[in-house]
């Protein structure tokens, strides 16, 4: 699935960027192979629009920032936050007159993050209760870009048969490389998976966790943000719980600007923080390392690629997306052209 061909994707909210990098200049960014600017009113709101100003198509993020609005460096036409120029300098009053505008976004912050929609949403973001509970605290892990698609990274964050393979270094045993088959549950988000798999303990857990075995057991509720981000729960033996939030945004067909944040039910003396982001950076660059190396056009009928049982929950992904598509009218679109009807309705059904 070519994630920049499909319309319906536009009518989701992503996350672009955290709240606090977005201050007091033009923030530019690509959203499925849109070219948008962010930018903050003299009141701290938030306001995404298009990166092209309507005179003569230069970039608005290459402006400034003027009492709130964002000012275009090639003719100084300005633009409140809403997309209606403002100001255009070489006239007399500065007045723009009636209809001058860009096309502006939907765009919201919320669990410390700024969110965009390029057309009306058709859900609104999922709820994260843990976020401003206090018995949790968070700790900010990385921003950045990977080179695989919002698909391939949820498939893979939902995938129990890869951790004896790909994390070998850091907690999968891999002399029991046959994975616990997970449990789904309907979510308004998109679903939930529950399994409890056994890890390795490794030294710089047994101080993150508290947990001196060699080995422990993960219990996992992980919940499918469709379309490509995902809150992991994981409760350990002693009663940690140990949130991983992974929200992606897919700035083309191949590329995705992903955010990372932690929640935990411990404090900064039992775990130091850097020790926590140190674990979990060794663990997303062993996926990394994988899912850089995969095609980008994950098809999301059950053709193209062969399958096992504990794929379920990527087949169930690739099920409502389908069926997501199919129900606003729209085919499958590949590298090498749309999917055939009765093909992705078999991915559907």
């Amino acid at each position: 699935m070519l994630v920049t061909r499909q319309k319906i994707l536009r009518r989701f909210w992503y996350p672009i960027v955290p709240s606090d990098r977005l201050t007091d200049a033009p923030f530019p960014f690509t959203l499925l192979g849109t070219n948008i600017v962010l930018f903050r009113d003299n009141a701290g709101r938030a306001s995404a629009l298009i990166d092209r100003c309507c005179h003569r198509t230069a970039r608005l993020s290459q402006g400034w920032l003027d009492a709130g609005n964002i000012v275009c460096p090639y003719h100084g036409w300005t633009y409140a936050g809403d997309g209606k120029c403002v100001r255009i300098p070489q006239r007399p009053d500065g007045n723009p007159g009636k209809g001058v505008a860009v096309e502006a976004f939907h765009c919201t912050e919320r669990h410390g993050v700024v969110w965009v929609a390029l057309e009306e949403p058709l859900r609104d973001i999922p709820e994260l209760p843990e976020y401003d509970d206090p018995a949790y605290r968070r700790v900010f892990e990385f921003y950045e870009p990977w080179n695989a698609p919002g698909l391939r990274i949820m498939e893979n964050s939902f995938d129990n048969a890869h951790f004896a393979f790909v994390h070998r270094a850091s907690f999968g045993i891999v002399d029991e490389p046959e994975p616990v088959q997970p449990r789904l549950e309907p979510d308004p988000a998109g679903f939930v998976m529950y399994a409890d798999v056994p890890v390795k303990n490794p030294d710089i857990q047994k101080a993150n966790l508290g947990i001196a075995a060699d080995r422990t057991v993960r219990h996992y509720e992980k919940t499918w943000w469709m379309p490509f981000s995902r809150k992991m729960k994981v409760t350990y033996p002693n009663g940690l719980v140990h949130i991983i939030m992974t929200l992606t945004a897919p700035i083309d067909d191949r590329r995705s600007q992903v955010i990372q944040f932690l929640l935990r039910t411990d404090s900064e003396a039992d775990a130091p923080a850097a020790k926590l982001i140190e674990f979990d950076r060794q663990v997303t660059h062993e996926d990394i390392a994988v899912l850089e190396a995969c095609d980008h056009d994950v098809p999301l009928s059950l053709t193209g690629e062969r399958h096992m049982p504990t794929d379920q929950p990527g087949l169930e992904m690739r099920r409502m997306l389908a069926k997501l598509l199919a129900d606003h009218g729209e085919r499958e679109v590949r590298h090498d052209g749309p999917v055939a009807g009765a093909a992705l309705a078999s991915a559907a059904e």
